[in-house]
């Protein structure tokens, strides 16, 4: 077997490799293991937020949400984090858009308390995603309405 040969098929087998382990990251799979630890979080409406958005605290990515279910007619989400992170009992998540039509992402602010949740437990303060499609409904029919009734929307 020439060298060349040799060398060229580790090549190819350790890009297998590298391209697997990437694509199976992306995805959600851990392959050498995942310490992370799960918390949650209830919402009246999660619109819009899916299964792998990431969880921020200052802008800074410190987890997934890699859940989403329906319990008590709210969303509770689950959201894997970063062993070294330690949240506040007293802290809030909220959903987030970046941007005015970009994706949605958790983001926990911190609260002042020195009790810390523990895996398993429930952040009790969430705000949840402000529906865009929603607002302007309410805007638009609202308008019809001042129509109907005979005053105009300019105040002379």
């Amino acid at each position: 077997m020439k060298k060349t040969e040799f060398y060229a098929g580790l090549f190819i087998v350790f890009g297998l490799f590298c391209f697997s382990y990437v694509a199976l990251s992306l995805g959600g799979l851990r392959i050498f293991g995942d310490n992370r630890y799960i918390l949650y979080a209830g919402f009246v409406s999660t619109s819009g937020l899916k299964p792998g958005a990431t969880v921020e605290i200052a802008g800074v990515q410190v987890g997934n949400a890699t859940d989403i279910t329906l319990k008590n007619n709210k969303a509770v989400l689950t959201l894997r984090l970063r062993p070294d992170i330690k949240i506040p009992v007293d802290s809030s998540a909220a959903i987030r858009t970046r941007g005015l039509i970009g994706e949605k992402f958790v983001k926990i602010t911190p609260g002042a308390d020195d009790a810390m949740l523990a895996a398993g437990q429930e952040i009790e303060q969430t705000d949840s995603v402000v529906d865009l499609e929603e607002l302007i409904g309410k805007f638009m029919f609202d308008k019809k309405d001042e129509d109907k009734s005979g005053k105009s929307a300019k105040k002379k």
